[in-house]
């Protein structure tokens, strides 16, 4: 008996443990060819009897080298990073406010209206581009990172709000009324108490918005053509293919503004694991 139920925990541990490396040779095999491709010489990536997955000659920095000095790559990283910043910003001054207000304020009515907040985050943005362009259009915003700075928002901030009002509300009321009895404002209380007991929220606000901000194709795509002023997501896609596609230099386009991402996703995933189901596992 000992020995079927012992058989039958190693067979379940088995399959879990199948299933979960199976997907995760899934998921990382578009980074393994990134890299793979990135740095293979022109001759052996576009050689069909060579073996695609690994090098059939030695290594090169060509792709690169064309990447960061014959194409404005570097110049998409900048803009990307100008804009993720500011929408980080954007989203934290009025994200955090609203979402504290309503989790402690509002009561039932603050409840609704933060889910109706939240369901205007799942409108897509194939539907609102066109509406958005006139409002980008009339404020005169055209060809300018600015336009990206002001629409990146009004789908950050709902999410990020519902986000933060579950984190709120998992905080004790009294450790806010006990700082309050201490001669703190209530602003005070919230920068002091709240929002340190709020580090794994925010940080998932910051690095969502940030992320998001950086991979946006049909709003970048719609508000800028102007080749100095494009983001990575759109200026890899439509700057780096001539008359054929230069698989080299679009790996690699591809991979470095992953890299960032990726580092930051494993350091802090348990913090992201909280923030996202609203301090339930805290």
């Amino acid at each position: 008996g000992d020995l079927m139920a012992s058989l039958k925990h190693i067979g379940k541990r088995s399959s879990l443990y199948g299933v979960v490396i199976f997907f995760a040779l899934f998921s990382a095999f578009p980074f393994f060819w990134m890299v793979i491709a990135s740095f293979k010489r022109a001759h052996d990536l576009y050689t069909l009897k060579n073996n695609p997955f690994f090098f059939n000659e030695p290594p090169t920095l060509e792709h690169l080298h064309h990447l960061f000095f014959g194409t404005l790559f570097v110049k998409y990283l900048i803009n990307t990073v100008v804009v993720g910043i500011a929408v980080v910003v954007i989203t934290l001054v009025v994200a955090v406010p609203a979402a504290y207000s309503l989790a402690r304020w509002a009561g039932r009515w603050g409840e609704n209206l933060g889910i109706g907040i939240f369901l205007t985050y799942l409108v897509p943005p194939t539907l609102l581009f066109i509406p958005l362009s006139r409002v980008i259009g009339v404020l005169g915003l055209q060809e300018s990172l600015w336009s990206l700075i002001l629409i990146y928002p009004t789908f950050t901030i709902p999410f990020c709000t519902w986000l933060l009002m579950g984190f709120f509300k998992s905080i004790p009321l009294d450790i806010e009324e006990q700082a309050l009895v201490d001669g703190y404002s209530r602003v005070g209380a919230m920068v002091r108490i709240v929002l340190p007991l709020s580090i794994s929220g925010i940080l998932t606000v910051v690095v969502f918005s940030f992320t998001l901000s950086m991979h946006e194709f049909i709003y970048a795509l719609a508000f800028v053509s102007s080749s100095a002023l494009k983001t990575v997501s759109i200026g890899v896609p439509t700057e780096l293919i001539g008359e054929f596609f230069e698989w080299g230099p679009l790996m690699a386009g591809a991979l470095i503004p992953s890299i960032p991402a990726a580092i930051l996703y494993t350091l802090f995933l348990d913090r992201f694991i909280a923030g996202f189901t609203m301090g339930a596992i805290k």
